[in-house]
């Protein structure tokens, strides 16, 4: 069966299973996750293993669907009541796990408290960045006024999870974990967190939503692809993220399990450092420092490009779960210009650029990247450092796992490294990755390169500050379009998420790439 075959199997038979699938009837899920969850903390740090597990205890105003379309999530409605003014009504009679009665002042605390975290090396403050107050009207009324004009505050609100002021309230990244400050209003309940291993949660009985149809879910950690693999065989689990892709058509050919695929909004992406002027690991072919800084040359950054097959990558290395990026977000998310093209593979061309920058003997880099974060990361990073060799730009790698990786980051000690980014819209992915760092703005928190021009800038805050989407999307792909084209960072390409499952169960693939045990459903075959 081939992928766009299995992507409208699945999507046929989630769509059966909502009609014919009656009331369900108690049981337990197991699913295998791939990421490393560093903290419960929903405010601590935006990366998705922290969050596929926040989002089972938590939820925010909007919400998204598998298309990542925004939806009402707790806010039944929204609009603006001028340029910097935006109203919230939200649901009513929605309790959190305690028994307590979601209201608008929970909202409230949750909006300021990301502004609060310190020593995160990405957190949430810049989605809250542009929020000048947010005041409880009511009960059940949230009025968010912005600093400056900002139509893309709906979207924003969607990361900021919901938790309660009275559990949270001055509660620390180990209150979450130990389970005290977890309460939410989500589907399911905390019942027990063993770090590296599992969280183990029982359905809200109370839930505003659709009754789960599991009353107890086990989210295990497990990074290393082929364990994840052997305990889905095994009956261990009944469900896996991330299927890797050495396995995925042995899975597929198994009549007991179902695969579940969609092209999702993950770009894989090199971040090249620009502002130092010895950028750690970067050195002339003798060893010894270089007198100019390579990566600040677009002549440098285009020869890089350029060495790097991303067809091969996308055939060989990810065996088709892969999409070849030229752009800050996949297809088909707002803001993607479907006019960007990669640059071609081309090693002579490369060689050539190196030469007129001024490096015909090339130079040396360390190239940093996770070991356990994305679909096979550390073969996309020993690929990269051969092809980038092959040109003259002799490539060691260092491979961590992603919290190491993260740890320094922080401390500043990389100059080129490897992200996974998702974003549902262009120019929120700018001010993440690409915007001049400013942290009054919130602007360039994941901009690790320190990339800075201010003519993206200026697009960018044009997109974000208006209401009219049609005007927001056209600003956003002219920014996508400037920053992709000067090489702001170096895109790889955009992943093919995979879900494989026992074949009893159905699940609706999601762009966002999450894997939310509720939306797991019974009964087909």
């Amino acid at each position: 069966m081939n992928k766009k075959a299995m992507i409208s199997f699945a999507s046929s038979a989630f769509a059966l299973m909502l009609l014919l699938t009656g009331p369900a009837s108690a049981a337990d899920l197991r699913i295998g996750l791939s990421g490393e969850v560093t903290s419960l903390d929903p405010h601590l740090l935006a990366s998705q293993p922290n969050l596929t597990v926040a989002r089972h205890v938590f939820e925010s105003l909007t919400d998204v669907d598998p298309q990542t379309k925004l939806i009402p999530g707790l806010a039944e409605s929204w609009r603006a009541l001028d340029a910097l003014t935006w109203e919230f009504k939200l649901r009513r009679g929605v309790k959190f796990h305690d028994g307590s009665e979601f209201t608008a002042e929970d909202a409230v605390f949750s909006i300021a408290r990301p502004l609060s975290i310190k020593g995160s090396p990405g957190g949430f403050a810049s989605s809250v960045r542009a929020v000048e107050s947010a005041t409880a009207v009511d009960r059940h009324t949230l009025r968010v006024r912005t600093k400056y004009p900002y139509g893309a505050l709906p979207e924003e609100l969607n990361s900021i999870l919901i938790v309660s002021r009275k559990h949270a309230q001055n509660a620390g990244p180990e209150d979450f974990d130990s389970g005290r400050a977890m309460v939410g209003t989500g589907p399911y309940r905390f019942v027990r967190y063993q770090r590296g291993d599992r969280l183990e949660l029982a359905r809200h009985d109370n839930w505003w939503g659709k009754t789960p149809p599991w009353t107890r879910v086990t989210l295990r950690v497990i990074p290393a692809d082929p364990s994840r693999t052997a305990a889905l065989l095994s009956g261990e689990l009944d469900v896996i993220e991330h299927v890797p892709s050495a396995d995925l058509k042995n899975i597929i050919k198994n009549n007991k399990l179902r695969v579940s695929q969609n092209t999702s909004w993950r770009t894989i992406l090199l971040h090249l450092d620009q502002y130092r002027a010895q950028p750690p690991g970067v050195r002339g072919p003798d060893g010894k420092p270089l007198a100019d800084h390579p990566f600040r040359a677009l002549r440098v950054r285009r020869a890089m490009s350029m060495a790097i097959n991303r067809n091969a990558i996308a055939e060989r290395v990810m065996e088709g779960l892969a999409v070849p990026a030229a752009n800050i977000v996949s297809p088909d998310v707002f803001g993607h210009n479907t006019a960007l093209k990669p640059l071609p593979y081309d090693p002579e061309g490369a060689k050539r650029l190196l030469e007129e920058a001024g490096y015909p003997k090339g130079f040396r880099i360390t190239l940093v990247g996770p070991n356990n974060r994305y679909i096979n990361d550390q073969q996309i990073l020993q690929t990269v450092a051969q092809l980038l060799t092959r040109v003259g730009i002799q490539t060691r790698v260092e491979a961590m796992p992603m919290s190491a990786f993260l740890g320094r980051v922080r401390k500043e000690e990389t100059a080129v490294s490897l992200l996974g980014w998702g974003s549902f819209a262009a120019d929120l992915a700018l001010r993440s990755l690409v915007a001049t760092p400013n942290p009054e703005k919130g602007y360039g928190a994941w901009n690790w390169g320190r990339y800075a021009n201010p003519k993206v800038d200026t697009l960018m805050e044009q997109a974000l500050a208006s209401v009219d989407r049609g005007k927001r999307e056209a600003l956003a792909r002219e920014a996508n379009t400037l920053a992709m084209q000067d090489l702001a960072f170096i895109p790889l390409h955009h992943q093919v998420v995979s879900w494989a499952m026992r074949a009893d169960l159905a699940y609706a693939p999601r762009t966002d790439e999450f894997t939310f045990a509720h939306h797991f459903l019974p009964g087909v075959r």
